[in-house]
């Protein structure tokens, strides 16, 4: 063969080679499944030239709910969806208070938080069924709202069904699938619903927490009942004593229908019995384990030197807790719903778009409470650390 036919030869085969690619790019755009092709956009659009109109449901006055809820309307902020507005800092414990200032100041082209559609059942069982049954009579007769944001355990459960179809984004749960809002991990099981889950989150917290401290007894406060197990992660932190062989010791104080005075008496009353039996405590979502009555909480563990893991954040970090989960004021978190939103407005279906979500591994540690217990922490946690405080636990409020 000559050096021209050799030459014709390999451009025809060069040829071939680009029409393939091309031909394949070409199917991969029209048949690629929904979930490669990034089918749905973030950009902002309006229905039909008329604002969506987004709702609330939460379980009661829990803070994280508030946290999360306003840096999921940073996140729709960074996405064009809201004008930019400087956003509350300090937390406002009347969530329905906090609702109705945004709907009155949010400006927006393309959405709207509707002033009236606030629903809370302050965590009180009666007070549920007759929120529950309130919203969804709206949803199914007025029918004026596009969306729902169900913030906790209670508010997921009450929309996980079919007694409606508007589209609900769960927020703030510590265990979707152990409390039964979503069939599972890769599934919600309703068209109309999604909800963020971090498969082994507290399993690794856990972990984290022994690995750096090696303690040989753990704490842990909770309800006694099926969501108080989940609120703390229970089943994971058996798991994890199991793993580990360390001990795990329990006390039970009531979290739902009670005053939070009440609740905040009862978890002080089991961190009081339990500081002298054990090594570390994991500081859970409880009612009584909050903000305000956490300096309550750390007096005797201090007293014990407990090393102490809070589940909820870096916040309890900066006010007295040993460790956590740098959670850069759940921006993180807050993004990944305000882009789970977006899509939905762009006409994603909530329960086929992706649930799972992983928190970046970024640890907090206060010094101050390392020192006040006689804990050194290793040179490497850190190097690692990624928010470092040195205060002491400030008086609590009840």
């Amino acid at each position: 063969m000559s050096i021209n036919k050799m030459y014709l030869t390999f451009i025809e085969v060069v040829m071939h080679f680009i029409k393939s690619t091309i031909l394949i790019l070409v199917m991969l755009v029209f048949f690629i499944p929904e979930s490669w092709a990034g089918k749905y956009p973030l950009t902002p659009v309006t229905k039909n030239g008329e604002k969506w109109r987004v709702g609330y449901l939460e379980g009661g006055m829990f803070p994280d709910y508030q946290i999360i809820f306003f840096r999921t309307v940073q996140g729709l902020m960074e996405l064009g969806w809201i004008k930019p507005m400087d956003l509350p800092e300090t937390y406002n414990p009347d969530h329905r208070e906090a609702w109705q200032w945004l709907a009155e100041n949010a400006r927006s082209d393309y959405m709207e938080f509707v002033r009236d559609a606030f629903y809370t059942s302050e965590f009180k069982a009666d007070q549920r069924v007759r929120t529950k049954q309130e919203l969804l009579d709206r949803l199914n007769k007025k029918k004026d709202l596009d969306l729902i944001l169900a913030m906790g355990t209670w508010a997921g459960q009450d929309l996980a069904n079919d007694e409606h179809s508007i589209p609900t984004v769960v927020a703030s749960t510590s265990d979707p699938l152990g409390s039964g809002i979503i069939k599972s991990a890769d599934d919600s099981g309703f068209k109309h619903l999604h909800a963020k889950i971090e498969p082994d989150r507290y399993v690794r917290q856990l972990r984290l927490f022994h690995d750096i401290t090696r303690f040989r007894t753990m704490g842990i406060v909770f309800e006694n009942s099926l969501e108080g197990r989940t609120f703390a992660a229970v089943a994971d932190a058996e798991q994890v004593a199991r793993e580990r062989g360390f001990e795990l010791k329990i006390c039970h104080a009531r979290n739902s229908d009670i005053s939070l005075e009440q609740a905040n008496r009862e978890a002080l009353a089991c961190y009081t019995e339990l500081a002298p039996q054990v090594e570390a405590m994991y500081i859970t979502v409880h009612r009584g384990e909050n903000l305000g009555n956490l300096s309550n909480l750390l007096n005797p563990l201090f007293k014990n030197e407990v090393a102490t893991f809070a589940m909820p954040g870096s916040e309890f970090v900066k006010h007295g807790a040993l460790l956590s989960i740098a959670h850069a004021g759940f921006a993180y978190v807050g993004r990944f719903h305000a882009e789970t939103i977006a899509k939905i407005f762009n006409g994603a279906k909530p329960g086929s778009l992706e649930q799972r979500w992983a928190a970046p591994s970024k640890i907090a540690i206060n010094l101050k409470t390392a020192e006040t217990i006689g804990f050194d922490p290793p040179f490497d946690v850190l190097v690692a650390a990624d928010e470092i405080y040195d205060h002491k636990a400030e008086a609590g409020k009840q």
